[in-house]
């Protein structure tokens, strides 16, 4: 049976809704140091904060069987959520000290591009000429977004924009874990056992770590905490989860674009940052891109309704 219009269009309102929450994350975060919070503490109290609210979203979703997953994908998705959420989302709050949020933003969203290289890699298949034109597009758009055409600008860029290109290289792998094992326990199992791991670890680094440890938050930063965890990371997960659920994971990727844009525009009243042309020019070869390679995906990779965005 085919999803009712009003079903269809209420999934593409939750997954634009997903996009823009997410595209928020590094607005809150930006402000919070601001506000004297280390990077570390701020992705250690994100976590602490949302990890109850997603289990009981599973629990919901799933039920009892949550409790149950095969070892072998309860294992994968704990090594995944550690190498993604915690690894790779530190490195990415990090970045946020050196960078632009709206630079960020854009890079990140570069995984797609990573999961096609990989995935030529792994199966030994070169990627056909179109995708080809749509990875040198991407490629070339990181050119121009970090370096503005400029030497001073790319000197100033060029640490942060290679920490978040790492960052979404632990994406890229765990897009394709949970390839490998959404079939066997479901994507909101998947999600939440990843997401505990990372909790877990990152707790032990706030116990061996002093700066990971979040402060008692003053009057000023407790609704940055609540946009930060509230919105750019429940809300967004669960918008976008639904909007997977009502639309498949590849129109609800091609949707999340909206993601980058939506950063860029924020950032000008809230943070001052500004983009000048040929950075502008960067960031529509990346979401032009992007947006081919999720339009043209086939079967090469399968969708087996994993989250397209990275919670982070």
């Amino acid at each position: 049976m085919n999803p009712k219009p009003q079903g269809l269009a209420f999934g593409v309102v939750a997954a634009m809704a997903g996009a823009v929450g997410f595209a928020t994350k590094g607005l809150f975060a930006k402000k919070l140091y601001e506000h004297g919070w280390t990077y570390d503490a701020v992705q250690v109290a994100r976590m602490w904060l949302a990890l109850p609210v997603l289990w009981l979203w599973a629990w919901w979703r799933v039920g009892p069987a949550l409790l149950k997953p095969p070892r072998a994908a309860l294992i994968g998705a704990a090594l995944a959520g550690l190498f993604c959420y915690h690894f790779g989302a530190m490195i990415n709050f990090y970045a946020l000290t050196l960078i632009d949020a709206s630079l960020e933003r854009v890079l990140l969203f570069t995984y797609p591009s990573m999961v096609v290289l990989v995935h030529s890699i792994m199966h030994r298949k070169l990627p056909g000429s179109r995708t080809v034109l749509a990875l040198l597009a991407t490629f070339l758009g990181i050119i121009a977004a970090v370096s503005g055409l400029d030497a001073h600008i790319f000197r100033a860029n060029m640490h942060g924009a290679m920490l978040v290109l790492v960052c979404a290289s632990t994406t890229t792998v765990y897009f394709l874990a949970s390839d490998r094992w959404t079939p066997q326990v479901g994507s909101a199992a998947f999600t939440v056992w990843a997401m505990t791991a990372a909790t877990l670890g990152l707790s032990v680094q706030a116990l061996l770590v002093p700066s990971a440890r979040p402060p008692l938050p003053g009057r000023t930063d407790l609704p940055l905490l609540l946009g930060l965890v509230g919105l750019a990371t429940v809300f967004a997960m669960l918008m976008t989860a639904e909007g997977v659920r009502r639309l498949g994971a590849q129109r609800a990727s091609v949707i999340s674009t909206v993601g980058p844009p939506a950063t860029i525009l924020l950032a000008v009243p809230l943070l001052g940052e500004r983009l000048n042309l040929a950075q502008w020019l960067g960031v529509a070869l990346i979401i032009a891109g992007i947006l081919f390679m999720e339009l043209a995906r086939t079967g090469a990779l399968s969708t087996r309704g994993q989250v397209p965005t990275s919670a982070r």
